[in-house]
């Protein structure tokens, strides 16, 4: 019954992904149409990822407060009205309205986001999460290239009204979906969270970066990773013009529906293998994945032929779904009360790498080829990769040497436990 529930929420999730890749078409073509101003779709940009980055650094302690249903509940419902607000406001304000939504998408998405993950081990079975994130990538990078393809659609024909009332519906029906979840509507208050609680509350980050040997690099890391992110999304519009002047959103929409492909792919593969031998893909393959991924999307923009380049593209989106699955998958180890933390402040470095990383690789792409952007940001992610994977090894063998763990020496060690080592539990 508790996968069952899970399933639905998931699938509550694709919906609601599936609206969210809409409208991140239309809602980046309606700024421009109102505005007249391409700097304005940057501006929305920004203000989307600031929120996502303060809601990031508030998330735990709105955790804290308030259980993970409610908040999943509420960060849907607060999405659908901010959407009916625009679609209602009038000539005058609507401009307002735009940057208003901007604003509450960034910031209920990350809350939402955060509560998510961070409660998937409340919502299955103790061994069980890896299946759970793979499904939760599966369903949003099917919702990727189902919003990505319907967009030009939806807009084209039914025009800037009708997407947002679809993104709305999506919303509403993910939010219906969290209704059913068997989950507490208050947060446990218990001897595991005792920490959160009182002064320790503000230091909780820290403490959840310093309650694992690796956890500190791999937050990093993935703030690193999302820096390398936006300068492939920067970049592809750039080198899809280059390909083809007439037709530049070709190379863009098969890239990125070839993305999906092999990252839903691989989640397949992920299931399947976790299900046969109890394995997980633990910190040794999020570090390792990081490194294929990285590699894959500097090749992309090489200028290899059309056949070799939608092979990139295809592991290019495997790794990603490895990366995304592993990394989940071991900070859902931290106890409760670190495992929000260390969600909310994943949230905030992802944020601010994405954002950062879209005005550095932005004005970069004014004086260097796409190619030679990409290759030094995801260059960087792959060095840093590298220091990581490293790191395991070290651990790994220093687990060994002791005799520790045996064969449930966790992520570090590739044993059957995707845990996060805390120190001193």
């Amino acid at each position: 019954m508790k996968e069952r529930r899970y399933r639905v929420l998931v699938t509550g999730y694709a919906i609601s992904s599936y609206g969210t890749y809409l409208n991140l078409v239309a809602l980046n073509l309606y700024v421009y149409a109102v505005t007249d101003r391409a700097l304005a779709v940057g501006v929305f940009m920004a203000v989307r990822l600031a929120a996502g980055f303060l809601a990031g650094l508030g998330a735990a302690a709105v955790l804290a407060r308030w259980a993970a249903k409610p908040v999943m509940f509420w960060a849907n419902v607060l999405q659908a009205a901010a959407l009916l607000l625009l679609v209602c406001a009038p000539d005058g304000l609507r401009t307002a309205a735009l940057f208003l939504v901007s604003a509450v998408v960034g910031a209920a998405g990350t809350f939402f986001m955060v509560a998510f993950r961070s409660s998937i081990p409340e919502m299955v079975d103790e061994g069980r999460h890896t299946w759970a994130n793979s499904l939760m990538v599966s369903g949003r990078s099917m919702a990727m290239v189902v919003g990505f393809a319907s967009s030009g659609v939806v807009v084209s024909l039914l025009g800037y009204t009708a997407a947002f009332l679809v993104d709305m519906g999506t919303f509403l029906v993910c939010a219906a979906t969290v209704a059913l979840l068997p989950l507490a509507a208050r947060p446990r208050r218990d001897a595991e969270d005792a920490p959160a609680q009182g002064k320790r509350r503000t230091p909780g980050a820290l403490t959840a970066l310093a309650a694992a040997p690796v956890i500190a690099l791999m937050v990093a890391l993935r703030g690193i990773d999302a820096l390398g992110s936006s300068s492939h999304n920067a970049a592809l519009p750039v080198y899809s013009t280059q390909l083809d002047a007439d037709r530049p959103a070709v190379f863009v929409s098969v890239f990125w529906c070839t993305w999906a492909l092999g990252n839903v792919l691989v989640q397949q593969v992920l299931q399947r293998w976790v299900k046969r031998d109890g394995r997980s893909v633990g910190a040794l393959g999020f570090g390792l994945g990081t490194i294929a991924m990285s590699a894959t999307f500097i090749l992309a923009f090489a200028g290899f032929p059309w056949a070799a380049t939608i092979v990139i593209a295809l592991l290019a989106g495997a790794a990603d779904g490895v990366t995304e699955v592993s990394y989940s998958s071991h900070l859902q180890t931290l106890p409760t009360n670190l495992r929000t933390h260390a969600f909310g402040l994943s949230a905030t470095v992802e944020n601010l790498g994405f954002g950062v990383g879209m005005i550095v690789v932005s004005a970069a792409l004014d004086a260097f080829p796409p190619l030679s952007v990409v290759g030094v940001a995801h260059g960087v992610a792959i060095v840093v990769a590298v220091v990581f994977v490293a790191q395991v090894l070290r651990q790994r063998r220093s687990v060994s040497s002791s005799g520790e763990g045996g064969g449930d020496a966790g992520p570090a060690g590739g044993g059957r436990r995707d845990g996060a080592e805390v120190s001193g539990s």
